[in-house]
């Protein structure tokens, strides 16, 4: 009898650590898309600011700043879930590179230390959205590998874990948007 009790807690104590540890790497996982989503907030910031220093050289470049615009706004609005705002920020990514290819047309611009300035941040947000979307996606599949094994799986089928969902970019999107002077 107190073999079988023996059993019975030391039993009940592993499936405790595993519940806990399940605990734990969720957290970390919510916590990481904390983090990305704050980076993605800190680039739909620096738009408007770029929008407005490219402005006033390229007036007559109205469809492009709509569609940064739109594709901004269209990022703001968008789910605070990886799939949605992956492909809202996608397609704010190609609406920026159409910004940038506007110094291209305007040596003015591209001596400009405004615009200069901006490019930079965003460039480095570009690289910590990166770094973010990284720590998350490595976070996502360490979870994942916990909620696959066993014995975690079966306190995993008790409890409120699923899997969550990958954080991926277009191809296109994984480079930042750079100017070439």
């Amino acid at each position: 009898m107190l073999y079988f009790f023996g059993v019975v807690v030391i039993l009940a104590l592993l499936a405790v650590v595993l519940y806990n540890r399940l605990i734990r790497t969720r957290n970390m996982v919510d916590n990481a898309w904390s983090q990305v989503d704050v980076q993605l907030k800190r680039r739909l910031d620096l738009i408007p600011n770029l929008v407005e220093s490219v402005k006033g050289y390229a007036a007559h470049e109205k469809s492009t700043f709509e569609a940064v615009i739109n594709a901004r706004n269209a990022a703001v609005a968008a789910p605070s879930a990886p799939g949605s705002q992956a492909q809202a920020n996608n397609a704010l990514t190609g609406a920026l590179r159409q910004l940038f290819a506007l110094s291209e047309a305007y040596p003015d611009l591209k001596a400009n230390q405004n615009f200069l300035a901006l490019q930079e941040e965003l460039t480095s947000t570009e690289s910590r959205v990166a770094y973010a979307r990284q720590f998350y996606n490595d976070s996502v599949l360490g979870y994942h590998n916990q909620l696959d094994t066993f014995p975690t799986i079966l306190i995993a089928k008790l409890g409120t874990f699923a899997h969550r969902e990958f954080f991926e970019a277009e191809d296109s999107a994984k480079i930042p948007p750079t100017v070439k002077f």
